[in-house]
């Protein structure tokens, strides 16, 4: 019995060992592939996180090859597991372009004014009087353009370019909105030059026309008439122009709407104040034709809203001064067109301003060769009336024109330019100069003669 019982206690041990031994063989074999399925998921994971990385890698250098490109992105959602970049969102209804210039001047000039109401400098601060000049002046323009052109030629725009100036003041130059046809007529509102119909070339330093409609007609000073008072570009109203192109004719008419006592610095006129009783409308309509290197144009302004602005004499009686009508022709040829390097443009212009008891008339020439630039600009105002009882107080005895009688301004305007300074395209230097002469006749008095001069070194940055 004892024998039967180890028998059976020996056979149940062993039956246990071999049972053990084959548990733990299948346990260890789950092991294994309970491991190879981790490694499996690393291995998955690492190649996931591998593509993620290539592409925000490839985003980050497509973001790079065109960071200055502007993106129009769709208004439909984007299912993705990365991030995307940081855009700027259009309404893509059009181009947008961004642009601007930086202008600075160096300037040295001989008086700040005395001869006539010219404009040397871009600091509106300066007034006249007897002492040389010696400033830095200039500004920062940035401009915002909007353009969408349809498939049949229409199209639809708007300019905006705010300025900068160095005397800490904010000013605009062109606010416009513009419609039409590209290649046949065109609609133009808001705040612009038009046709420019005394063009001076490569104009550094003679800034006799100012760039806007505003404080041309300095009073006490000679005028040097340009075609510019009803060209636009006004602090004290807007443009509506309309323009056609047939062929090689060019029609333009502008209106300009302002307060038309501003033409006039510190509404003085012949050595009246002016009050101003409703604003004037000057109509500019221009005719140009162009063929080849040769064109030319012909125009006219004038204000059509009578009693527009004047004074009121001893008695009570209003008196009109706002009887203004101009005209002016202007020939070019542009040898640059089929001769870039060497071609020669040469401009012709004239202009006469018929004014209440004043006529100007003014005719200029300059040429452009490669870089280098001259001109000469001739100016006769005839005044028929002035007052000058309470006038030669304010002028302090700078002023030339305080009497009837005829006045001549002569001009000399230079300029080269220096391109593409250390190699850059958009960086370039302009060097200036002028000297001017007046020749005084008044019907009263003694001739006079004076003259000034100035010259100027200009920053011009593109970008």
């Amino acid at each position: 019995m004892r024998i039967r019982y180890i028998a059976l206690a020996v056979s149940t041990l062993c039956s246990m060992n071999v049972l053990a031994a084959t548990n733990t063989d299948a346990l260890e074999h789950k092991l294994a592939q309970l491991e190879d399925r981790l490694a499996a998921a690393e291995s998955r994971a690492a190649k996931a996180e591998a593509q993620i990385q290539d592409l925000q890698q490839q985003q980050q250098t497509a973001l790079v090859q065109n960071k200055s490109t502007i993106a129009v992105v769709s208004q439909e959602p984007v299912s993705t597991s990365v991030a995307p970049a940081p855009t700027l969102t259009l309404s893509g209804y059009g181009d947008i372009k961004f642009y601007g210039d930086v202008e600075f001047n160096m300037d040295a000039a001989s008086k700040t004014g005395g001869l006539t109401s010219v404009k040397t400098t871009a600091n509106k601060d300066w007034a006249p009087g007897n002492n040389e000049r010696w400033d830095i002046n200039g500004r920062l323009l940035l401009g915002f353009d909007g353009y969408r052109r349809m498939n049949d030629g229409h199209f639809a725009g708007f300019s905006v370019q705010p300025l900068a100036d160095l005397t800490g003041k904010m000013n605009l130059d062109d606010a416009v909105f513009f419609f039409g046809s590209e290649n046949d007529w065109k609609v133009k509102v808001g705040r612009f030059e038009a046709y420019d119909m005394f063009p001076l070339n490569q104009d550094t330093f003679v800034e006799y026309s100012g760039n806007t409609a505003n404080d041309l007609y300095s009073d006490g000073y000679g005028y040097i008439y340009m075609m510019k008072e009803g060209r636009g570009r006004s602090d004290s109203g807007g443009n509506f122009l309309i323009s056609k192109t047939i062929d090689n004719w060019y029609f333009e008419l502008n209106t300009l709407l302002e307060n038309g006592s501003t033409l006039f610095v510190d509404k003085n006129y012949h050595g009246i104040d002016l009050t101003n009783e409703k604003n004037v409308a000057y109509l500019r309509p221009v005719v140009s034709w162009q063929s080849g290197r040769f064109s030319t144009a012909v125009a006219m302004e004038s204000n059509v809203v009578n009693n527009a602005y004047g004074y009121r004499d001893a008695t009570g009686k209003w008196i009109d001064q706002s009887d203004r009508t101009g005209y002016g022709l202007t020939m070019t040829w542009n040898g640059q067109k089929t001769d870039a390097e060497n071609g020669v443009v040469i401009n012709l212009n004239t202009a006469f301003m018929d004014a209440t008891d004043e006529t100007d008339f003014t005719t200029g020439v300059n040429g452009l060769w490669r870089n280098a630039e001259l001109g000469y600009i001739y100016a006769h105002n005839k005044i028929d009336e002035f007052n000058s009882s309470n006038f030669d107080a304010d002028c302090e005895g700078d002023c030339w024109v305080t009497d009837p009688g005829s006045y001549d301004i002569h001009t000399i305007h230079a300029s080269y330019l220096i391109p593409n300074v250390m190699n850059m395209k958009n960086f370039n230097i302009y060097l200036g100069a002028y000297t001017s002469w007046v020749e005084a006749h008044p019907t009263d008095g003694k001739g006079r003669s004076d003259s000034r001069y100035g010259g100027r070194l200009r920053f011009k940055y593109y970008f």
